[in-house]
């Protein structure tokens, strides 16, 4: 568990930066799941009820850098709004004048969300000074954003070095705790799934896991650079290329420990990540201008085949695009 927690913060007219993740699917403006939304509130509401104003952050989709209005937060806004039962007030940036000048503005007890992080590429590459210009914001921070805990970037790594008390929200406590007692003392076989886009993202969890797990199954993108290091041809799918040395040492690592490692049989394939459909082919089978997009048939039967033999099942990440 955190040394730090929530719960032992002077919270009494600070201005709390809380970073959670609020990535949820948002279509024609309106928000899909708000499981993400729901499952940070009783962070939110400790923070007001123990006379905190918050400033909450968050990242949404891909907009890779750049304003993209359909990655805007304001939806998420309007529902934290009738979930939380008061104003959460969305700022159309997450640096600058106006952030500043709102963020200090706030009286215990309110609310104001900043817009997307990843509008700016500062966020994904860890960026000092843009985390500098988030710590000026508030006066502590909490992460209760878990899902996205793996991840090195501004809002939750640098920042850290520049905002001072950081400690975990209530979110966090609870993942962090089942995540604990499931690899500590898990009833085995123990199986880990492993998806998402890159390799560097988890490659930490990854060797973390190859220490504890009987099976690991790699699906999503981070398994092209997996299948390159064997020796595939991927076509124009999604690779590290500077990572292949590291997945190399990764599969030799498993082989040395008796751990089974998955990786797909076939994907389904096309020309475009935004295609309306693809279709499955054999790992080696992928055209040279085609991109594989998801886990194929085979693939999600040969996972199947481990996750029934297993007494513990820890999932990370999405098997294909989303």
């Amino acid at each position: 568990m955190p040394k730090l927690t929530i719960e032992r913060l002077d919270l009494g007219g600070k201005r709390l930066f809380l970073r959670a993740d609020l990535n949820a699917p948002v279509a024609g403006g309106r928000l899909g799941d708000e499981t993400r939304l729901r499952a940070v509130v009783p962070t939110i509401q400790l923070a007001l009820k123990a006379g905190a104003a918050v400033v909450l952050a968050s990242h949404l989709g891909r907009p890779r850098g750049h304003v993209a209005p359909e990655y805007s937060l304001r939806p998420v806004a309007e529902r934290l709004e009738a979930l939380l039962g008061q104003r959460v007030e969305l700022v159309p940036d997450c640096v600058g004048q106006e952030p500043r000048a709102r963020a200090g503005a706030l009286k215990p007890g309110e609310i104001l969300l900043l817009e997307n992080l990843r509008f700016h590429a500062g966020e994904e590459a860890n960026d000092d000074g843009f985390a500098r210009e988030l710590a000026a914001l508030a006066d502590c921070y909490v992460n209760d954003a878990f899902a996205a805990a793996h991840r090195a970037h501004a809002s939750i790594v640098a920042i850290t070095r520049h905002l001072q008390p950081a400690a975990a929200g209530l979110l966090m406590q609870q993942e962090l705790s089942a995540l604990g007692r499931i690899l500590e003392s898990p009833e085995r076989p123990l199986v880990a799934i492993l998806g998402g886009a890159k390799v560097s993202d988890k490659l930490a969890l990854v060797e973390h896991l190859l220490e504890r797990v009987d099976a690991l199954l790699i699906g999503g993108g981070m398994a092209f650079t997996f299948l390159l290091a064997l020796g595939h041809a991927v076509g124009r799918s999604l690779v590290e290329s500077d990572r292949v040395e590291t997945a190399r040492a990764a599969l030799e690592a498993a082989r040395r420990r008796g751990v089974r490692l998955v990786l797909p049989l076939d994907t389904v394939v096309a020309e475009r990540a935004d295609s309306a459909a693809g279709r499955a082919v054999g790992i080696r089978e992928i055209p040279a201008e085609a991109m594989g997009l998801d886990i194929g048939p085979r693939t999600a039967e040969s996972f199947a085949v481990v996750v029934r033999t297993a007494k513990t099942v820890v999932w990370n990440g999405p098997m294909g695009v989303f």
